[in-house]
């Protein structure tokens, strides 16, 4: 039998059930809520005594009398009314332990229904820098893909760039002001447009705020904005070849952005990629009998009758004529689906959304364009300041993510030279340290959180060495490597684990749990799952090594057994830290 521990004694105390003529699923094992006891327990006696025509505990006696001659099991004992409490024999742990250590993934299955998933990071806005709001979807979506990747399905990611509303018409009237005389501009113009964009990224950054702030000042503005808009959604060629400067210059600093998050993409696509398809699925959609004229604009109705609160309608096309987020986001499903044909489609955008993305979901299965039990939305909520509000610089404006990351660094080096660590590397080496720890201190104060939650983004406590932390993960980390290169120099080599101490076995048990970690994190998209296993990990591995001497040990079979330990620790916490996104040093 392969499998978990806890997977094997379900299985066991399954069939158990099952010859007296009850559903095996009664059976599940879990882990013990209860410290000091039995490692796991089985609470199906309660569930299925009213089946079974007896009393819980009776049935707890029954299943009792015929585990305790399983192999699996060291004890089996009925507790209160009818629990089960159950601890494996030594036999299992042990052969458990050295099949962990002789995998590569330590325990982790892979899935036996995969999946194609695309992944849609609902991305930032061209010529916009990135900021603080945008770090949950970078990270909780990037931990997304690696899960699944690794748990066995296909996954494409798309950052999907907002490229196509409003802020577009903002910024190409914001340039024709600044620049009236270019070419764009000209209508007797026929081209070849220039290959050379008239911006950079920092003329971008600094021509959006100014436009959006004047539109929103001064109504004829924000009419020129939104004519300039509908134009280039008409297909304007001036104002396309200028759109498609805005978005080269924008991805080549995302780009940067983005690799400095340790984050990347199978798909660099945006909304005007699906513009050619607007046209034809509104028509079908109008031609169907799915959209309606509603004060000048065409909209889908999507409220059911079972809403507690009646859903708006979506809104296909504006009173100016224009598409709007849901109308691209119906053509990018309609694109995936006749490119990519995925199973699944995960949006990974921030709670504010929710309501957009019903109407999306319901409109793409009500038209017939993909059944919305299988377009997920990832939510997430805020990263807040210490006074809960959202987190801004100390001017009160939004911080930009390269800010963010800069302030992350600095930190993690003063948390640095306080604690002494890394004192004795060169400056360089010192530096690519604290940007691991930086951005393990942010990404797992991140992801820790159940990603529904609003969380305060605190750099102080995040980059602290000690307490649930990302560089107290690393430092883990760089512990176990350290023991694993002094018993190199001293030609220690790693042998069979043979656990006998308490606090050996609890590492053992820890590391089975993998499995059930990782597959509970990908089935809830909640690599918070995830952070909770690592964590427990280190700490159990620091328990264990003050407990147990590894290169001095009393004889040289239990040094290679514990040696062995250290080396599948290593092997599982650095998977799991890369599952989350997060690089590990080798030395501190």
């Amino acid at each position: 039998m392969t499998g978990s521990i806890i997977k094997q004694l379900s299985a066991e105390t399954g069939a158990v059930f099952s010859e007296l003529l009850l559903p095996a699923e009664y059976g599940k094992v879990i882990t013990s809520t209860r410290d000091g006891g039995a490692p796991f327990q089985c609470n199906g006696c309660m569930a299925a005594a009213k089946q079974a025509g007896q009393p819980p505990r009776v049935l707890a006696e029954k299943i009792q009398q015929k585990l305790q001659n399983s192999p699996l099991f060291a004890s089996v004992e009925v507790a209160g009314p009818g629990f089960l409490n159950l601890t494996p024999s030594a036999e299992l742990i042990q052969s458990q332990a050295n099949r962990l250590a002789e995998d590569p993934r330590t325990g982790a299955a892979v899935t036996n229904d995969p999946k194609k998933i695309v992944i849609d990071f609902g991305g930032p806005n061209v010529a916009k820098p990135m900021h603080v709001g945008h770090l949950r979807s970078s990270v909780i979506g990037d931990s997304l893909q690696r899960l699944l990747r690794f748990y066995g399905h296909e996954v494409i990611s798309d950052i999907h760039l907002g490229d196509w509303g409003l802020q577009m018409g903002q910024l190409i009237t914001e340039l024709e002001l600044e620049q009236p005389d270019l070419c764009y501009f000209d209508p007797d113009f026929t081209g070849p447009w220039p290959t050379e964009p008239p911006v950079t990224i920092h003329d971008l950054a600094r021509m959006y705020p100014a436009a959006s702030a004047a539109c929103k000042a001064d109504l004829e503005r924000m009419e020129k904005a939104r004519s300039a808009t509908a134009m280039l959604q008409a297909g304007h060629p001036g104002y396309r070849a200028l759109l498609d400067h805005f978005i080269a210059v924008s991805i080549t600093a995302l780009k940067k952005d983005f690799s400095a998050l340790g984050v990347h993409f199978d798909l660099w696509k945006g909304e005007a990629a699906v513009h050619p398809l607007i046209g034809p699925m509104v028509e079908k959609f109008k031609q169907d009998g799915f959209a309606e004229s509603s004060d000048g604009a065409l909209i889908i109705k999507v409220s059911e009758e079972t809403d507690k609160k009646e859903l708006p309608p979506l809104i296909l096309v504006s009173s100016a004529k224009a598409a709007l987020y849901a109308t691209t986001d119906l053509a990018t499903i309609l694109d995936r689906r006749d490119n990519i044909a995925p199973d699944i489609i995960l949006y990974v955008v921030d709670l504010g959304q929710s309501s957009h993305f019903e109407q999306v979901f319901r409109a793409a299965a009500k038209t017939g364009i993909f059944p919305k039990e299988r377009l997920e939305h990832i939510k997430f909520g805020t990263v807040n300041g210490t006074d809960g509000k959202r987190f801004r610089t100390r001017s009160g404006g939004t911080m930009r993510l390269s800010d963010l990351l800069a302030q992350a660094n600095d930190a993690a080096l003063a948390r640095m030279a306080e604690a002494g660590i890394a004192a004795d590397l060169c400056e360089d080496e010192r530096k690519d340290i604290a940007r691991m720890v930086g951005l393990a201190a942010i990404k797992f104060a991140d992801l820790k959180n159940v990603r529904t939650t609003n969380y305060v983004f605190d750099l102080e406590r995040f980059t602290s060495f000690e307490g649930k932390t990302g560089p107290y993960l690393l430092y883990a980390a760089v512990r176990m490597k350290s023991i694993l290169r002094k018993a190199k120099d001293q030609g220690i080599v790693s042998g069979r684990i043979d656990p006998k101490e308490t606090t050996e076995t609890e590492l053992v048990l820890l590391l089975d749990d993998f499995d059930r970690a990782l597959e509970s994190a990908v089935s809830h998209r909640a690599p918070h799952i995830l952070c909770e296993h690592v964590y427990d990990l280190a700490q159990g591995f620091s328990r264990f090594y003050s407990n147990c001497q590894v290169l001095a040990a009393k004889d040289s079979q239990t040094t290679a057994s514990r040696l062995r330990l250290v080396e599948t620790s290593l092997q599982q916490l650095e998977t799991g830290l890369e599952l989350l996104g997060i690089e590990t040093p080798d030395r501190m």
